[in-house]
């Protein structure tokens, strides 16, 4: 199965892409050891599946399906809120223990990284393969979570290796082991091919991996775009797609969203969530010194149908004080009496480095200024003591009459160690003993 056009190097590169499995869940199974091995979901407040363990996945349970299907599927099931709390610090030690290994770890969502070992062979007194089992080894031993290592050359080859043998695998993709592995991979499998690009792929005849692998030079320049081009290349064992260990900082789009219970009409209590949406958008614009130049906002009806308005602001802006009263207009055209609503957005669009950024609701250069600096003093006030802390008078309701969580808060939110506040907890998980509603 071996073909020229893909490389026949072994590892000179080392790439490896690790997968926790069904994380949320692995985390809960850490610090709630007595539900190890039962089928148990994150998703209570949300109504919908967050995450499943495998036992659950095993009974047809998956990811996005409803509590109540998923209850008939299965009637023990264990239904967790989500803790993303404690997540965070899971995944942080989790990254922080792989660099360990090597300083280029990328940080590609909360439970998956890419880690670039060329090079250290020596410095670590190993093989690539035994350097990666190193780490996945040392992820099991000193946080109790299972993940899924893939290794190879390219970030797109080990990233299809971490997906090949679930949960716990491990597997390697050498240059001359690239077409066994592509042979039977269905083309929207692949990391970075989605739909509309698998259906085009499709209609020239290209079905599995290795058939887009095949495809001639001249004709992945003709039909496809820069991203496919790059995972074409990747494919065929070139590495173009480059381990990133840097914060992301470009982001083309912003969204924040907020899904409640019970559903609500309140019309002022939607507009309290949406304008909560709004700051909490702004705010991580303002942390990524980026502005907006158009604004989404959107409600969500309980079967997450709903209604949504967009508009091009006059001039760049990352200050929810400046859009508020354009958000009330996008509120008034979408919202619609005696519907109940179960979630609220916004967008913050086409996004621009703020370097030149003017607030044109204040013509007063003096005022803007003053408004600018503001809301610096209001970012180091969110870093203190929590965000939200400082917040616009249209979303005090929502101090008022609750966030609209479903089920009951998680344990560590509902516990205060020494030294914490509502807003600001130490960077610690809670192991909890068996409770009474678990035991058997």
């Amino acid at each position: 199965m071996n073909e020229l056009f893909f490389t026949t190097s072994s590892l000179r590169t080392a790439i490896v892409h690790i997968d926790a499995d069904a994380f949320f869940t692995s985390c809960e199974e850490v610090i709630h050891p007595e539900l190890q091995g039962k089928p148990i979901v994150t998703g209570a407040e949300r109504g919908i599946i967050a995450c499943a363990s495998y036992p659950a996945k095993a009974l047809g349970i998956k990811r996005g399906i409803t509590l109540r299907d998923a209850k008939r599927l299965c009637p023990a099931l264990v239904i967790l809120p989500s803790d993303y709390e404690t997540y965070s610090l899971f995944s942080r030690r989790m990254f922080n223990i792989m660099r360990r290994f090597t300083p280029d770890v990328e940080e590609y969502s909360v439970d998956e990284a890419f880690c670039n070992l060329t090079g250290m062979r020596r410095a670590l007194r190993g093989s690539y393969e035994t350097i990666a089992r190193r780490i996945q080894e040392a992820i099991v031993k000193e946080l109790g979570i299972k993940v899924s290592v893939g290794l190879s050359i390219t970030k797109v080859l080990a990233k299809i290796a971490s997906k090949w043998r679930k949960p716990t695998g491990f597997t390697v993709i050498p240059g001359k082991e690239i077409a066994r592995y592509l042979q039977d991979l269905p083309i929207g499998k692949i990391w970075g091919i989605g739909p509309a690009t698998t259906s085009y792929l499709n209609k020239h005849g290209v079905r599995t991996a290795l058939d887009f692998a095949r495809w001639p030079e001249e004709l992945v320049k003709k039909r496809l775009t820069k991203p496919g081009r790059e995972i074409w290349q990747e494919l065929r064992g070139n590495s173009v797609l480059h381990v990133s260990p840097e914060e992301k900082t470009a982001y083309a789009s912003i969204s924040k969203t907020k899904t409640f219970a019970p559903p609500t009409a309140d019309e002022a209590y939607l507009h309290a969530h949406l304008h909560r949406n709004l700051e909490s958008a702004c705010i991580k614009a303002r942390r990524y010194k980026l502005a907006a130049k158009g604004l989404v906002a959107y409600l969500r009806l309980q079967n997450f149908c709903g209604a949504v308005a967009e508009i091009r602001l006059d001039r760049p802006s990352n200050c929810p004080l400046e859009m508020a009263s354009i958000l009330r207009e996008l509120f008034r055209d979408l919202f619609r009496r005696n519907q109940l609503y179960r979630a609220t957005g916004v967008v913050l669009l086409n996004l621009v480095p703020d370097a030149n950024v003017q607030y044109s609701l204040f013509e007063d250069p003096l005022h803007a200024e003053k408004i600018q600096d503001a809301y610096a003093a209001m970012d180091i006030l969110s870093g203190r003591y929590g965000k939200h802390v400082v917040h616009l008078g249209a979303s005090h309701l929502i101090e008022a009459q609750g966030k609209g969580k479903r089920g009951e808060p998680t344990a560590r939110e509902k516990t205060m160690l020494p030294g914490e506040t509502q807003r600001r907890h130490l960077g610690l998980p809670l192991i909890h003993l068996p409770g009474p509603e678990f035991q058997e």
